[in-house]
């Protein structure tokens, strides 16, 4: 099993290989998930840096025990929530749960909302003005990690995911009505 495999590599030593697995595979979403916590390209390239050193310095606490998946999404998480919360420019922003977030330029036409550009700019935008645990639960679903990974790396039930999520994708329904209206 892959991940039996990977357990005995760390045993061994060999903090080289896991590494480079872990960038391998979840290089792209790191990179994505820096996006979802910091808007500054600068400090966003920063952020990436410093999920690299953290999953590279805790490499060596690998034990198999959960998924390499899920393992890189505590890791990368939790950098990165620490990342956001030390940064000041962070703490005086108005972060909402999930239900009290505004939609920006409600007034869009639907030519507009169909644009992807500008779709997944608002869909950033949203995900920038949520809670740190909202946000987080939605980058991982954007992702496609499943509920119950994402509440094994979050500490929250599947369930509590599902109502999140549920709820993000009723905001956006809402947000893109009359996106497919003709033309």
């Amino acid at each position: 099993m892959r991940h039996e495999r990977l357990e005995n590599e760390v045993a061994e030593g060999d903090q080289d290989r896991l590494f480079a697995e872990a960038i391998d595979r979840f290089g792209g979403a790191l990179a994505r998930l820096a996006r979802g916590y910091e808007a500054d390209a600068e400090l966003r390239r920063d952020l990436e840096q410093e999920l690299q050193v953290a999953l590279w310095q805790s490499c060596a606490t690998f034990d198999g025990r959960c998924s390499l998946s899920t393992w890189v999404w505590r890791v990368a998480h939790n950098r990165a929530t620490s990342h956001m919360l030390a940064n000041k420019r962070h703490a005086q922003r108005g972060w909402s749960p999930i239900e009290d977030v505004e939609i920006a330029d409600a007034d869009a036409t639907p030519f507009d909302r169909a644009d992807s550009e500008h779709a997944m700019a608002l869909i950033l935008g949203i995900i920038d003005r949520l809670d740190p645990p909202d946000r987080q639960i939605l980058l991982l679903y954007l992702e496609g990690v499943a509920a119950a990974e994402i509440g094994a790396v979050t500490g929250v039930s599947s369930d509590v995911v599902a109502t999140k999520v549920h709820r993000f994708k009723s905001m956006l329904t809402r947000r893109f009505a009359g996106a497919g209206d003709a033309r």
